[in-house]
């Protein structure tokens, strides 16, 4: 699909067949686990579920492509999936990377607890900081690994300052942008070399599949996706129809959410009994003027921490009435959790307090409702601690 069209006109008709299967305008679902022999001389081009190149998979990984002005994409079965699979792609043991020191918490548990058992090591940067960074390259740097707003402090790190580090000492770059989505942050236009998402969170928007996807040249994709061949996180077919549905309204979604979580922060900032608001889209956030250079909008996530104890944050949680208690993010309903029970549980509590998440710090993943409503719902739950 020509990239002259506008980014909602893509997410409509990006990666659609041509000719439409029986002539369904809806992608139909191909519950197939294997299909007929076409003569294929590679492995990896047999198709086959597991390899992730059903009809279904295909008109993903077009659009995904689009999207992101890319070359190439793959879904895999979950966010891990992808990061992992692509971190494995281009690392073996003895090998070296850099990665932002504050990560969603399954990341950060994979490099600390998995990879050293793999003779691979990481030294953690502080992303905002270039100052630091020369001197923790060593020879067998291979790769620089970020996140384009972080979970859960919502820094926005420089990004472009990150991009022209890799390209200056030979490293591939590589960014996780599940929390800005296409909507409001194009890694692979802005010179990164692989954009990674969870799609179970604001790509698919609707909280009822766990997916995943990666993003980049040609190349680099086709390593990532022979690695997942063999690590086999497949992403089944009707996860693909439901992600590929969620897609298509991923603009109007975003745009509700930019809106209603810079909405929530701000009354946040000015409420008596929050000590602090954490939202790139405020002024006083440290990350505001780079998030407003480099981002489209400021998505849809606001963490915050409340005057009182951990008791305190759990009694405000339990008095919200239009806001789910639970892991994840990114969907049409409002969720709130405290990190350190669910996304960021598998770190030790040192590790915890180095990357700055407090036990008390309250996150909310701010859905398509009425602003004003969860506004209203927000203030009485803290009325009541």
């Amino acid at each position: 699909m020509p990239n002259k069209h506008q980014l909602n006109t893509k997410l409509i008709h990006a990666g659609e067949p041509q000719k439409k299967y029986g002539g369904a305008v809806s992608m139909p679902i191909f519950q197939s686990a294997t299909f007929e022999f076409g003569g294929q001389t590679d492995y990896h081009e047999l198709q086959y579920i597991r390899l992730n190149n059903t009809p279904n998979h295909i008109a993903l990984h077009e659009k995904l492509a689009v999207l992101e002005g890319a070359e190439d994409a793959l879904v895999t079965s979950s966010g891990m999936a992808a990061i992992s699979a692509s971190l494995l792609a281009f690392l073996k043991s003895g090998d070296h990377f850099l990665a932002h020191e504050s990560l969603y918490g399954g990341t950060h548990s994979l490099i600390n607890k998995d990879f050293p058992d793999l003779g691979i090591e990481c030294d953690f940067i502080d992303g905002c900081d270039p100052s630091g960074w020369t001197e923790k390259l060593r020879p067998k740097t291979k790769l620089i690994y970020v996140e384009t707003i972080t979970n859960p402090l919502l820094d926005v790190l420089d990004l472009d300052a990150v991009v022209q580090f890799a390209k200056s000492n030979n490293l591939i770059s590589m960014i996780d942008n599940t929390f800005a989505s296409p909507v409001n942050y194009r890694p692979i236009e802005n010179g990164f070399d692989i954009s990674l998402h969870s799609a179970t969170k604001y790509l698919n928007g609707h909280t009822d599949i766990v997916a995943g996807a990666v993003i980049g040249s040609k190349e680099l994709v086709t390593q990532v996706r022979h690695k997942l061949n063999h690590l086999g996180g497949s992403l089944d077919p009707n996860a693909c129809f439901l992600m590929h549905r969620g897609m298509k309204t991923l603009g109007l979604r975003m745009e509700r959410q930019n809106y209603n979580s810079l909405a929530v922060a701000i009354f946040l900032e000015q409420h008596p009994k929050v000590l602090k608001v954490n939202h790139p889209g405020l002024g006083s956030s440290g990350s505001h003027k780079r998030a407003s250079e480099l981002l489209d909008g400021f998505s849809g996530m606001v963490s915050f921490e409340i005057e009182g104890s951990v008791e305190d944050a759990n009694l405000f949680m339990s008095h919200l009435t239009l806001f789910i208690n639970t892991a994840s993010l990114g969907g049409v309903e409002s969720l709130v959790t405290r990190p350190v029970q669910t996304s960021h549980s598998g770190m030790e509590p040192e590790e915890r307090m180095a990357a700055g998440i407090k036990d008390e710090l309250i996150r909310l993943s701010i859905g398509i409702e009425d602003a004003d409503d969860l506004i209203t719902d927000l203030g009485q739950a803290l009325e009541k601690i």
